[in-house]
């Protein structure tokens, strides 16, 4: 009696099992397919039971042993998952139209209720023309360029806020996870709203960027409709359906509040154009309603801040771990750049070592390391296995960074594997997909990854890095967040030493 005064719900799902036992038998019923391999699994719960804190470390532990197509359970969510380039070109390009939509879980459908959601929503025609809008709209090269003087205008505050006299000293270490969080973030604003969230709007800004964190953690929460959907229920109970719809409510509000600022405003020249300027441009073309646009700007803040800021962050712990790797980094820039202040776009493109830094650190440690679930919309078979209909799909991009089949030592940071190689992150290799391919692939590549080079660049151009007094490289911390977008667990501090004149002349000599 007392087990069930302190536990009410276990006593009401007990009542039930009888009930789901039956509906797995009647469940069972259906054609026989030759599925995947995959773990035993137990009623009701499937495969659940076999995934722990870092989803995307367990589905490659067990990728070892049943191979790199698994076919899961997890309660009644059919999954394939995919853990090796072979299969990701399987999914993302010979099949690429079977699996091109999204499943409908109960994040994606709090996107759908308060704003109709772009890279969450099901294949279709308004998928299409908002794909389209925002590939050659927003994220075409000419648009990406236009905002360079943003970026260089954000760089270098950051490097302005690192130069002052107290941080040159041995004994000041900076947050650099706190700082590379921001940079992205203040790049994005500019560019989407046309607006700065500086000191002028700092609650604002607090107010929004929470916002965006708490979408980010709701997307990787556990949610009891996700793998049983008739307990939709218990995702109002848990709370999670409120803290999801609080956190839209917030961000609906804001977006509305931009929109009415843009809509009242005389109108930019199309050379200023910012994201809200764009849409509402089109809007009436297309058939644009206030909600689609609403969406495309939502995407454009969960999936372009986050993933940036954590890249570089990623970047800079792996050089500081490895001072060969820092050293010949720091001399390429630095012979590149020469005498100049500042390490700006045009130098960027001959910088192939530090491109190859970050193609390792984009495979050892991808952004979203399950990109986002597919879902077949019919029924295909994939190296002979059958793959019903209204099967989730998961791309393992961690587990094919992994794969002995594409990588030796795969492990190890060593980003000369990439000197003579023409392998890219952009979706055409598929032993490196850190934004996915295909249909689904990220629109906005370019966008983020112009602004980590640059950050990157300047950060290893106007500073010799150091770590903290009393700290060695064999304490740097690599332990991972948990959640949707996987960062460096604990904070980077570093200490940032500027490079003087003399020094810069000595290397380039």
């Amino acid at each position: 009696m007392e087990l069930f005064s302190l536990n009410p719900w276990l006593h009401f799902l007990i009542i039930l099992l009888p009930v789901f036992f039956l509906r797995e038998i009647i469940i069972k019923r259906t054609k026989s397919y030759r599925l995947p391999p995959g773990p035993p699994q137990l009623p009701i719960i499937g495969n659940l039971h076999q995934i722990r804190n870092f989803t995307h470390r367990s589905l490659w532990l067990l990728s070892k042993k049943h191979g790199s197509l698994m076919y899961f359970n997890f309660g009644r969510l059919p999954t394939v998952v995919v853990s090796s380039a072979t299969m990701a070109r399987e999914v993302m390009k010979t099949h690429d139209l079977e699996f091109c939509s999204r499943p409908a879980r109960l994040a994606y459908k709090i996107f759908t209720y308060n704003l109709l959601d772009v890279s969450f929503s099901p294949y279709g025609r308004y998928w299409r023309e908002m794909r389209k809008i925002c590939i050659l709209e927003l994220f075409s090269a000419k648009r990406v360029e236009s905002f360079r003087f943003i970026r260089d205008e954000e760089v270098a505050k950051m490097i302005h806020s690192l130069s002052t006299p107290s941080s040159s000293s041995s004994s000041r270490a900076f947050n650099l996870s706190e700082m590379l969080v921001s940079l992205p973030y203040n790049i994005v604003c500019r560019a989407a709203f046309g607006k700065s969230y500086h000191e002028e709007n700092r609650h604002e800004k607090s107010r929004l960027h929470r916002a965006i964190k708490e979408v980010e953690i709701m997307l990787g929460a556990f949610c009891f409709s996700d793998f049983w959907p008739w307990l939709w229920w218990f995702d109002v109970l848990t709370g999670i359906r409120g803290r999801l719809e609080k956190s839209f409510s917030v961000l609906d509000s804001f977006f509305d509040k931009v929109i009415q600022e843009h809509t009242d405003s005389s109108g930019p020249k199309p050379e200023q154009e910012d994201f809200i300027d764009v849409l509402l441009r089109v809007q009436k073309d297309l058939h644009l309603t206030q909600n689609h646009v609403k969406a495309i700007i939502m995407d454009v803040l969960v999936a372009g801040t986050s993933t940036s800021s954590v890249t570089a962050l990623w970047a800079m712990a792996e050089l500081i771990r490895n001072p060969p790797a820092m050293e010949k980094v720091q001399s390429e820039v630095r012979r590149v750049v020469r005498r100049k202040r500042k390490v700006d776009e045009s130098d960027v493109r001959h910088l192939d070592y530090l491109k190859s830094v970050l193609k390792e650190t984009l495979r050892l440690h991808p952004p979203v390391p399950l990109l986002l679930p597919r879902e077949s919309i019919q029924h295909c078979k994939i190296n002979g296995y059958d793959i019903p209909a209204k099967t989730t799909v998961f791309i393992n991009s961690f587990a094919i960074g992994q794969h002995p089949e594409s990588w030796e030592n795969p492990e190890i940071f060593h980003p000369e594997r990439f000197d003579n190689e023409p392998i890219d992150y952009k979706g055409q290799d598929f032993q490196l997909v850190p934004f996915g391919s295909g249909r689904r692939g990220c629109p906005g590549i370019y966008f983020g990854m112009v602004t980590v080079e640059l950050a990157l660049a300047n950060l290893l151009y106007c500073f010799e890095w150091e770590l903290p007094v009393g700290m060695s490289r064999d304490e740097i911390d690599m332990s991972e967040s948990s959640g949707f977008v996987v960062s460096k667990k604990i904070p980077l501090f570093l200490v940032p030493v500027n490079v003087s004149d003399k020094k810069l002349i000595e290397v380039q000599d």
